[in-house]
């Protein structure tokens, strides 16, 4: 049984700000991406990583984030599309057949547990399809127009995280039939697809802060706990 890592991080700048995408920027001396990486060469149930990234980045991703730290199980890094959804059917096209299960996570997820990457595919493999939430702690509002239509049940309520794991054969379908429908905004998420399809989609709750880094403010907090622990502070 095998079990492969997409790591999607081809995003660009252009919400962070600054000429350098947030994957890139250098944290506690090293690039955010090389964090997130580690993470999962880490994890137990990870057997291959695959990190898709932006054409222009394809050298530098080589050159300062895999090769310096001699992350054994990354075995390609490929040139992403144009939406998240297509870096990730990239990713899936290049894995190797004898793939069971695929785990999905954001590049910019750099302080995911290695025992939590651990606990959601091995919850994919009893489940089929599985990924990281939180309980939503404020009062979540259903806005339309600048005003409240509805106050949600907030009790019945997670925030998706990643990665996501999932039984490989479904997901590669799942993404097929939506690439086919050409209608990717509608899913946000890789779970979204596979609810469309009608399976269910098991939750496993993080151990750890799983940030995801969208603002500078964000790198800021990320940088801290990495210092954290590094310090050896849980």
């Amino acid at each position: 049984m095998m079990t492969c890592a997409i790591i999607v991080a081809a995003g660009s700048a252009s919400r962070f700000g600054g000429g350098v995408p947030k994957q890139l920027r250098e944290v506690c001396g090293r690039p955010l991406l090389s964090w997130t990486v580690s993470r999962f060469e880490a994890a137990a149930r990870i057997d291959h990583i695959v990190v898709v990234v932006a054409e222009e980045h394809l050298l530098y991703v080589s050159q300062k984030v895999i090769d310096p730290y001699a992350f054994a199980k990354v075995t390609k890094i490929l040139i992403g599309g144009q939406t998240r959804s297509e870096s990730v059917l990239k990713g899936l096209k290049a894995l190797p057949l004898s793939t069971s299960h695929v785990a999905i996570h954001d590049g910019v997820r750099p302080l995911v547990r290695p025992d939590d990457i651990d606990r959601v595919v091995e919850t994919a493999i009893e489940e089929r399809a599985a990924m990281l939430a939180v309980p939503a702690t404020d009062t979540v509002k259903r806005v339309e127009g600048g005003f409240v239509l509805a106050t949600l049940d907030r009790d019945r309520l997670h925030l998706a995280q990643t990665p996501q794991a999932f039984q490989y054969d479904l997901i590669v379908e799942a993404y097929r039939q939506a690439a086919e429908a050409n209608d990717p905004a509608i899913f946000t998420d890789d779970a979204s697809l596979i609810e469309a399809k009608g399976f269910k989609v098991r939750v496993v709750e993080p151990s750890g802060p799983n940030i995801k880094v969208t603002t500078p403010d964000d790198l800021v907090l990320v940088e801290a706990l990495l210092r954290r622990e590094s310090d050896g502070i849980s």
